[in-house]
């Protein structure tokens, strides 16, 4: 019985080492129209087969924390890499990809689930890390009176230099100086409708703060005021004077370079 489109005669008969070339052919033309299988693209090192020097825990047992690169150090709380790559090339890669632990200290949780083999409990877990990072940072100042624009810009920066985003924060403390609490205002432009003077008092007026240090930064790195900043500063001072909080400063933060210092004092300056 023959179906209907069945080759006939000697297309039947064809010996083994026929239909053999002919599956290889069949393969070679796979082989131009997909990607290559991936085997052939060989995987870097697991953690196990890198050396031994090399193996962030065996290093950290031999020399300690401190001796480990950024790189190691994140591969430590990965654990495990991806996609052929072991972990430590994976925090290598981040570091390469945002500047510096600084810089990847500042991406939010959806954004380190943007990364190959980040899902959403390691990206929450590596949000956390960084803030307890911060808040340790911060820890000395419960203690050290934060009255100079020197001591602001040391309190804030590391929160502030590496953003591609104008934040405006401020800076809370009481009587004697003493750092109560930093809280964001807004995150973009820093405008009229993004830093109503209502919204930058309402934490001073909610914690009972004696005075507060407006704080922002620019992305561009030159910290020099802009016409809105010196507005935003006249219209915030005169505001918190109804309510008996004083401004002590409006700190502008860049970065500093040959052209410009790495900060901005309204009251350095004598603007307020």
């Amino acid at each position: 019985m023959e179906f209907k489109g069945e080759p006939s005669g000697g297309e039947g008969e064809r010996n083994d080492s026929e239909r053999e070339r002919d599956a290889q052919g069949a393969v070679a033309d796979q082989g131009e129209r997909w990607p290559a299988p991936a085997e052939s693209h060989p995987s870097g090192p697991t953690m196990k087969q890198l050396p031994e020097s090399e193996q962030p825990r065996e290093k950290m047992d031999k020399l300690g924390a401190a001796a480990l690169s950024d790189a190691e150090l994140l591969a430590l709380f990965f654990r495990t890499g991806t996609s052929g790559i072991n972990a430590v090339e994976m925090g290598r890669r981040l570091i390469q990809r945002y500047g510096s632990l600084n810089g990847l200290s500042r991406c939010t949780v959806a954004e380190f689930q943007q990364e190959p083999g980040i899902g959403p409990v390691k990206a929450k877990e590596l949000a956390a890390l960084f803030e307890m990072g911060s808040r340790v940072a911060r820890e000395k100042f419960r203690n050290v009176p934060v009255d100079s624009p020197e001591a602001i810009y040391e309190l804030v920066a590391p929160g502030l230099r590496n953003q591609h985003r104008e934040i405006l924060q401020v800076v809370l403390v009481n009587t004697r100086h003493g750092l109560i609490k930093i809280e964001d205002i807004s995150v973009g432009t820093i405008n009229e409708s993004l830093a109503h003077p209502r919204e930058i008092l309402r934490p001073a007026i909610a914690h009972s703060a004696y005075a507060m240090v407006l704080v922002h930064n620019h992305p561009s790195g030159d910290p020099s005021p802009s016409q809105a900043d010196r507005q935003l500063t006249r219209r915030i001072t005169e505001a918190a004077e109804l309510v008996g909080i004083k401004i002590l400063d409006h700190l502008i933060v860049g970065q500093e370079s040959d052209e410009h210092e790495a900060y901005f004092s309204f009251r350095e300056m004598g603007l307020m």
